[in-house]
């Protein structure tokens, strides 16, 4: 006989509580990919104006709070340094980022949205959500109640996935 322990048996239902939690992570994935799908393809099409990839769009976002050097803008945005650094320079080129000095180390600088980054970006989520609030406004009051119920949940989703403090 073996004195090694054996594992803990299943608490009663943990089995079927997996079950459910995979399912509702499967439609989960699916419902967000249509809905990113969808609002990209929207908003082209109703703004043809727009043309920033979604990634350039999400380093705006991430220096909207503050400059940042490219390695802590790839850290965040979980990208290569090398990619971050070929699309800072998209950036730079439209003229909605500059390069500042570092305060703490002059060897190296920061990237900093100008006045045209920071227009763009609000441009960006006027558009986003006039067209998600004409959306809102066309399904029933019921579905548009259950969506706004199901959003606090959703951004604490967000930041268990992103590892952040929710109350940040």
């Amino acid at each position: 006989m073996s004195s090694q322990p054996q594992p803990a048996p299943n608490p009663p239902g943990a089995e079927a509580a997996a079950a459910d939690a995979l399912a509702g992570a499967q439609q989960l994935t699916d419902v967000i990919t249509r809905l990113r799908r969808a609002l990209r393809s929207s908003i082209r099409s109703e703004f043809p104006w727009e043309a920033l990839p979604m990634a350039q769009v999400e380093l705006l976002q991430t220096l909207a709070a503050s400059p940042l050097r490219v390695g802590e803008l790839a850290a965040r945005q979980r990208l290569a340094p090398n990619t971050v650094s070929g699309l800072i320079s998209k950036l730079l080129d439209a003229g909605l980022v500059d390069r500042q000095p570092d305060p703490g180390d002059r060897r190296t600088a920061r990237i900093a949205l100008t006045e045209a980054g920071h227009q763009q970006l609000r441009d960006w989520r006027s558009a986003h959500e006039r067209r998600l609030a004409a959306a809102l406004a066309g399904l029933s009051p019921a579905d548009r109640e259950a969506v706004m119920r199901a959003l606090p949940g959703l951004d604490l989703l967000a930041h268990s996935l992103a590892g952040t403090d929710p109350a940040r």
